[in-house]
C-alpha cells in the first residue's frame, strides 16, 4: 500500500495524541507510588508498635489464644489464601507473577483452598489455574479505599471460618523491590501459633523502662491482635498497589520509548515523501519552462 503525505500525517497525529496519554498514565502512576510507598513507611512503624504491645502481653503470661488459633494436626486442613492482583491491564506480568506464585505455593496443601482475590484480572488469572476464588475484590483506588476493602476481607474470611472452613489464611502480594522492580511474596496470617508468639516474646523493648498492661490482659491482647490482622492486610494492598504502579510506570516507559521510534520513523519517511513530492513539482516546472523555451527558439 503506498503512503501519502495526508495518511502519514494523520498517523503522526495519532501517535502524539497516543504518546500524550501514555505520559499521563506515566505522570499518574509516578504520583501514585509515591502515596502508596509513603502509606506503607508509615504502616511499617505501626506494625512495629504492635508487635511491642502483643510482645508485652505474652511476656506477661498471657492467656493463650484461643485454640481455633493453632494449626490443626491434619494434613489435609483447610487453607484459605488472599491475593492481591489487579482491575487494569497495562501492568505487564504482575498478575501473572503473584497468581504463578500463590498457584505454586498453594499445591503444597492438599486439603481444601478457599482463595478470595482482590482484582477482576487476578481473580480471572486463579479461574484458569483451576482455582475460582470465592469472592473478587475491586482494587482500592486510593489509600482511604484501602480500609473498607480490609473491612470486607476480615468479614468474609472470619465468616468462612465460623462456616469450620479456612482454619489457616495465607497473603500473596507483590513487593516493591529497588527501582521499578517487585517480586511475589507470600505471608501466613492466620493462625497465630506458638513459634509466632515465641518470636514476639524475643522482642527486644527499646527503653530500660518495661511497660505494664493496666487491668485484664485479654481485651488488649484482642484489641492488639485485630490490629495485627488489620495492619499486616493494609500493608499487604499498599505493597501490592505501590507494585502494580511501578509495573504500569515501566510499562508506559516502553510503551513512550516505542512511540518515539516510532514518530522518528514515521517523521523521516514523512519528509522522504514530501521532498519527493516537492522534487517532482520542480522537475515538471523545470520541464514545462524547457518545452516554452524550446517552442519560442523554433518559432
Amino acid at each position: 500500500m503506498t503512503e501519502t503525505t495526508a495518511s502519514l500525517q494523520r498517523k503522526i497525529t495519532s501517535a502524539g495524541d497516543l504518546q500524550s496519554v501514555v505520559r499521563s498514565m506515566k505522570a499518574v502512576a509516578a504520583s501514585n507510588i509515591g502515596q502508596y510507598e509513603k502509606a506503607v513507611g508509615v504502616l511499617d512503624r505501626y506494625y512495629r508498635t504492635v508487635e511491642l504491645g502483643l510482645s508485652v502481653c505474652f511476656r506477661d503470661d498471657a492467656p493463650a489464644l484461643a485454640k481455633t488459633g493453632d494449626k490443626p494436626e491434619s494434613d489435609h486442613r483447610s487453607v484459605g489464601a488472599v491475593i492481591f492482583g489487579s482491575d487494569q491491564g497495562l501492568v505487564g506480568r504482575f498478575n501473572d507473577l503473584v497468581v504463578d506464585y500463590a498457584v505454586a505455593e498453594l499445591a503444597a496443601y492438599p486439603g481444601k483452598t478457599r482463595l478470595w482475590a482482590v482484582g477482576e484480572r487476578a481473580g480471572a488469572r486463579l479461574t484458569d489455574a483451576g482455582l475460582a476464588p470465592l469472592v473478587i475484590f475491586g482494587v482500592p483506588t486510593s489509600i482511604k479505599a484501602i480500609t473498607p476493602l480490609i473491612a470486607r476481607i476480615l468479614t468474609q474470611t472470619a465468616s468462612s471460618k465460623g462456616r469450620g472452613d479456612g482454619p489457616e489464611l495465607h497473603l500473596f502480594y507483590n513487593r516493591p523491590t529497588k527501582g521499578s522492580a517487585y517480586e511475589p511474596i507470600g505471608q501466613q496470617l492466620l493462625p497465630l501459633d506458638d513459634s509466632w508468639r515465641q518470636t514476639l516474646t524475643r522482642l527486644p523493648w527499646p527503653t530500660a523502662n518495661l511497660p505494664q498492661i493496666i487491668g485484664s490482659h485479654g481485651p488488649a491482647l484482642r484489641a492488639l491482635v485485630r490490629e495485627y490482622l488489620f495492619v499486616s492486610l493494609f500493608r499487604a494492598c499498599a505493597e501490592s498497589l505501590a507494585s502494580e504502579n511501578a509495573s504500569r510506570l515501566a510499562a508506559m516507559q516502553r510503551a513512550d520509548r516505542n512511540i518515539d521510534d516510532m514518530l522518528e520513523s514515521l517523521t523521516g519517511h514523512f519528509q522522504q515523501l514530501r521532498q519527493s513530492g516537492i522534487d517532482e513539482e520542480l522537475f515538471d516546472v523545470v520541464s514545462g519552462f524547457e518545452a516554452l523555451t524550446d517552442r519560442a527558439v523554433d518559432g
